[in-house]
């Protein structure tokens, strides 16, 4: 049984399938993170993004001139820090007596409890960042603050666009009890994240992540989490594997036969990525009106500004 003939190929492209549909988080954020780590110091690579900057203005016919200023590029770090895997074995008693479907019993769930991990370590990054504007929520009627976190991302000038909130489960429980709110219909897939929505609330789409504190929520751009994946290669060992990646999801699985295993004669199942999470900083500002001001000369220290926290009080 252990010398089955599959395409691994085949099979790590339904893997993909699995973990993409699998996530919430993961497919929120910008995980599109190009660069190449190989060979990188401390396994990093240093973005830059595009100089976020205002114009200036004078007067017609005055008698002023004009002042020159040099664009500053935002330089993001990502770094590869942890092996994201989950490594099974199937004995050969398991394998002739117990397994139909290696693919539904075994594959599967492996790769599944991967995707799990990737949410999970998104939301402990979401949830130990240094935002420039948290706002509080009332049970009461959360929307209002809501309303606020949809303002203060206004006034930081990010892209109404591609928003997203992420609620723990308290924060979830007062939205759908909320006079103001009810739940949208979600038929029509049968994807992590469209079975999580809650709905479009204050121009973001709101998602159910039950990894983050129950009484966090976080309305974000984009762009403000970054989620770098790398597949590890297929060591020349492995008698059957392949590492592939689609959409900013990347992975490899492994499937070899280990005769003198402790457990008996047995096969392995390793499905694993290394994973890289950040944050997206700004240089520059918040004025006395809440309006984020991009800096001019460079001496400004960055901010978290495309994400906003809130929080609900402990009942």
């Amino acid at each position: 049984m252990a010398n089955e003939f599959i395409d691994s190929t085949q099979v790590v492209s339904q893997a993909l399938g699995v973990l993409e549909r699998d996530t919430v988080l993961a497919n929120l954020v910008w995980k599109d993170v190009p660069g190449d780590f190989r060979g990188r110091t401390n396994d990093t690579i240093s973005l830059r993004l595009p100089a976020y900057t205002t114009a200036r203005t004078r007067t017609l016919r005055a008698a002023s001139g004009i002042t020159i200023d040099e664009l500053d590029e935002t330089k993001v770090d990502v770094t590869l820090d942890t092996h994201v895997y989950k490594a099974i074995r199937v004995t050969d008693e398991e394998m002739t007596l117990d397994i139909s479907d290696f693919g539904a019993q075994v594959t599967g769930p492996a790769i599944s409890s991967v995707g799990r991990e990737i949410d999970e370590s998104l939301a402990a990054e979401m949830e130990g960042a240094t935002y420039a504007v948290e706002v509080p929520l009332t049970e009461a009627d959360p929307y209002l603050g809501l309303v606020d976190a949809r303002i203060a991302l206004n006034n930081a000038n990010v892209p109404a666009s591609m928003r997203f909130l992420a609620v723990g489960s308290s924060v979830e429980a007062a939205i759908l009890k909320s006079d103001r709110l009810s739940k949208f219909d979600n038929s029509g897939s049968d994807s992590a994240l469209r079975e999580s929505t809650i709905g479009r609330i204050a121009g973001m789409t709101a998602v159910s992540v039950p990894g983050l504190d129950p009484h966090t929520a976080i309305a974000a751009h984009k762009t403000a989490f970054t989620l770098s994946l790398v597949a590890p290669i297929v060591p020349d060992g492995a008698s059957w594997g392949t590492r592939q990646t689609y959409n900013g999801m990347s992975l490899r699985v492994l499937r070899d036969y280990l005769p003198d295993d402790t457990a008996g004669p047995s096969d392995r199942l390793l499905a694993d990525t290394f994973m890289g999470t950040g944050v997206v900083g700004d240089r520059g500002t918040i004025g006395t009106s809440g309006r984020f001001n991009p800096t001019v000369d460079g001496t400004d220290a960055a901010i978290f500004v495309r994400a906003v926290k809130l929080n609900l009080p402990l009942s």
